[in-house]
């Protein structure tokens, strides 16, 4: 038999989607080490130059307009299938993609974003496209850009999304609550006292640990720090900046004059050793991060959510008990303050995060996967208009 050949699509549009991707592709290497996997940015085989300028305004809109992204994303959320708008997105790029696989020839592709699931899950419908197709959703929230009547699997995070999808019409046969996949780093056992030794920071200290993205979308992230350096609670902080050069130069005074420990970062890949350290992560509310801090069974603060599914997500890890949202700089204090106080409020939330997810998401979502592609070299699938059958070899 040939190594099995894996197509996985993902885009820059956030870290999240190529996260999910990532922590997808380590696990099958470890499940399957012959496999010949092929990851892309699915914008970017589309039109570099369009992918820089729409990941850009992308970026800037979040960050300086973020109610108009939240109408535009609530607008959409349950638009048809045969809309004008989504027929024109199945559109986009499709004959360079059916060119492009047709020279991969894969067993499988992954996607984990809905644009490209999209365009291929029209071509499945088709009868176009030949391959077995899987969408990973990386969200704790429904939308109809995830939904299409082509995909063959979809791999959810929660059982809230399993509904949502069987109320939209897809079989159940056809979904996975494995949760969000996330890079099995973050399932090990780490010894968090080796963790802040390695810091510089102390034993003792209640840790927070302040990630505003990849790309810096935290507001206020600067007046945390202080915050909590300048507190007279026994608290230390550790501050990850991303790519924002402007913030990580402007924490220079803050860490002179701290009264407590405080130790900065920017991009950096040992995500899963600073959640370890930390009794609360403040942050963003990416689909990806959530997961990584739930996975870690570490509490979260989510400061002012980016409306939209970010807005979602955040209200999904507040239900299920395992993070608190502030919408104001108010109320961000009083949650800090209220913390401190009682701390046993931590380990409830800590608790909560631990019974909120499926253990070994990339695992089990890899399995889904593979049986996926096994299951379809035999299977008769049954387009508009036409049957094929799939081949695995």
């Amino acid at each position: 038999m040939k190594p099995l050949r894996i197509l996985v699509f993902s885009a820059s549009f956030g870290a999240g989607h190529q996260k999910a991707a990532e922590a997808i592709i380590e696990t099958i290497k470890n499940v399957e080490p012959n496999s010949r996997i092929i990851h892309e940015d699915f914008m970017v085989l589309i039109n570099k130059a369009l992918n820089y300028v729409m990941r850009n305004s992308y970026i800037k809109l979040i960050k300086r307009a973020p109610k108009l992204w939240g109408r535009f994303y609530n607008r959409t959320q349950k638009i048809s299938e045969d809309s004008v708008f989504q027929r024109l997105l199945n559109t986009l790029g499709r004959s360079q993609f059916l060119k492009y696989i047709d020279s991969i020839q894969p067993d499988v592709i992954v996607c984990t974003y809905p644009t490209v699931a999209g365009v291929l899950a029209q071509l499945r419908l088709n009868g176009k496209l030949t391959v077995p197709l899987v969408t990973v959703i990386t969200d704790y929230t429904v939308h109809s850009q995830w939904i299409h009547q082509g995909v063959d699997l979809y791999i959810v995070g929660s059982s809230k999304i399993y509904d949502g999808l069987v109320e939209r019409g897809i079989d159940p046969k056809m979904i996975q609550v494995t949760g969000i996949p996330v890079n099995p780093r973050f399932e090990s056992k780490t010894d968090k006292s080796k963790i802040l030794t390695k810091l510089g920071l102390e034993q003792n200290r209640m840790t927070f640990l302040i990630m505003g993205g990849a790309y810096g979308v935290l507001g206020k992230a600067k007046w945390m720090c202080k915050l909590i350096a300048m507190s007279q609670a026994a608290l230390q902080v550790i501050v990850v900046c991303g790519k924002d050069r402007r913030l990580y130069k402007s924490l220079d005074s803050v860490i002179e004059e701290a009264r407590n420990p405080m130790v900065r970062f920017d991009f950096i890949n040992n995500v899963d050793e600073l959640m370890t350290a930390a009794d609360v992560i403040i942050t963003k509310a990416g689909g990806l991060t959530v997961t990584e801090a739930l996975t870690k069974h570490l509490p979260m603060v989510i400061y002012k959510p980016i409306p939209g599914q970010e807005e979602n997500n955040a209200h999904f890890i507040q239900e299920i008990g395992a993070a608190r949202i502030a919408y104001t700089d108010k109320e961000f204090v009083g949650i800090i303050d209220e913390f401190i106080k009682t701390p046993h409020l931590l380990r409830k939330m800590s608790d909560a995060a631990d019974k909120a997810l499926v253990n070994h998401s990339a695992e089990q979502a890899v399995k889904s996967i593979l049986e996926l592609a096994a299951d379809c070299s035999s299977r008769t699938i049954v387009g508009k208009g036409r049957e094929f059958h799939l081949s695995y070899s």
